[in-house]
């Protein structure tokens, strides 16, 4: 890790293996359906709640992946990504942040690059061996199953903010 826990401003997330537990079940014509966990949705909730920025950066894509960005309110993600550092170093931009202030959490090989980039790289626990064993940290849930979640709290937590933001729920 390159950035302190306080620090991390934007989290950006690969969806297939991160967000959904890698299956695509594809329907009839185009459509894919995808599962997504609604403890990840609420986590990324009191991210936003906490001032702070989410974004996915993924080589898939689809309606699916552009309807649960809307619902979390994440106004823009990168989609049928063929080169990620070069999507990294467009959202580095956008959203005004340094790759330091960045936390990346990825399943796969392709997510490497960018990992190796981000302040805080993650990785769900059932992630593929090489990124396990290159990330800063491996949260106990799997792609899918609240593997997001673990991360937010763990910044959160991390910076003093998590009890704060439970505090309001309450």
């Amino acid at each position: 890790m390159t950035s302190s826990l306080a620090d991390i401003r934007l989290i950006v997330l690969d969806v297939d293996g991160v967000l959904t537990d890698g299956t695509v079940l594809l329907g009839a014509g185009e459509e894919e359906v995808k599962a997504f966990h609604t403890r990840d949705g609420a986590g990324l909730a009191l991210w936003r709640d906490s001032g702070r920025h989410s974004t996915f950066l993924t080589g898939r894509g689809g309606e699916a992946v552009r309807r649960r960005a809307r619902e979390l309110r994440i106004d823009r993600l990168w989609e049928r990504v063929r080169d990620k550092v070069a999507a990294f170093d467009e959202i580095l931009a956008h959203y005004a942040v340094t790759a330091e202030q960045v936390a990346c959490m990825g399943d796969d090989l392709p997510d490497l690059r960018v990992l190796a980039r981000a302040g805080l790289s993650a990785a769900p626990s059932d992630a593929a061996r090489d990124v396990l064993e290159r990330v800063d940290l491996v949260v106990p849930s799997r792609g899918g199953h609240g593997a997001v979640r673990d991360l937010v709290e763990h910044i959160l937590r991390g910076a003093g903010h998590w009890d704060a933001l439970v505090e309001e729920l309450c």
